[in-house]
């Protein structure tokens, strides 16, 4: 698969960060926001670039610094960053843009819930796929045992191997989660909420999506837990349940 039609956009920090607009002159623009170490050529991404495309809607992706073909290290990237690298790139891309819908993905919802306030006042949905927000602290590092703590305090950096995949895990990345914790916060936006989580996913559990249920007290939640979908949610049954949750809320904006 290639990247047809996508651009640089060159951030104020100088990191080059590679995306694709599809631009259908809606007010309407769909923003996706990818995982922990993956890009914008996901299934997920194809399949909404269809979606919106059917929906003739705007339809944004991209991927964070260090990811993808995206200029930097992975391993100089962290959550206060990439979120930067999704802010700049929102404001100066989609400017004529009045409505937004935030799609994340894993730690994709992380980023995008960090970057609610920022759109608050343009923001009309959001939709959590197997949402992971706070991972590298619930899920990594509380997990680690004595060795790995202090090699990532020592070394600051050790390669975390899971399955076929060997992440590198570094201290600064570690302490930077620490600064962007959102799951206590109260989000009083009454926007429509759905979340979308496998009930087989090993990766992530699904008390993540749970407590992002509660943070939206005001907003019409939905919570979708998908019988046999695995982390990803990629199967051709979970793209569709993920199109039809876009189409109803593009069609009540």
């Amino acid at each position: 698969m290639s990247y047809k039609r996508s651009k640089y956009f060159l951030t104020p920090e100088k990191r080059k960060i590679n995306y694709l607009l599809a631009n259908k002159n809606s007010k309407i623009t769909v923003v996706f926001f990818h995982g922990f170490m993956s890009d914008m050529l996901g299934k997920k991404p194809l399949a909404l670039q269809r979606i919106c495309r059917k929906l003739k809607v705007n339809f944004l992706k991209f991927e964070y610094s260090g990811h993808g073909s995206s200029s930097g290290k992975f391993i100089n990237g962290n959550i206060s960053k990439w979120t930067s690298d999704a802010k700049n790139l929102i404001r100066s891309k989609t400017k004529n843009s009045k409505k937004f819908i935030f799609i994340g993905s894993s730690m994709g919802s992380w980023i995008a819930l960090n970057l609610l306030s920022t759109f608050k006042k343009k923001l009309k949905g959001f939709i959590g796929i197997a949402s992971a927000p706070e991972f590298l602290e619930e899920l990594m590092w509380k997990k680690f045992n004595k060795e790995i703590k202090k090699t990532i305090l020592t070394k600051k950096i050790y390669y975390l191997k899971n399955g076929n995949y060997n992440y590198p895990l570094t201290k600064q990345l570690i302490f930077d989660g620490r600064k962007n914790r959102v799951l206590k916060n109260k989000i009083n936006l009454k926007i429509p909420i759905i979340l979308l989580h496998g009930g087989e996913d090993e990766v992530v559990p699904f008390k993540f999506s749970k407590k992002i249920f509660k943070m939206f007290k005001k907003s019409k939640r939905k919570l979708i837990k998908i019988n046999n979908g695995d982390h990803s949610l990629s199967r051709k049954a979970d793209l569709k349940i993920l199109a039809t949750e876009l189409k109803i809320l593009v069609e009540k904006i």
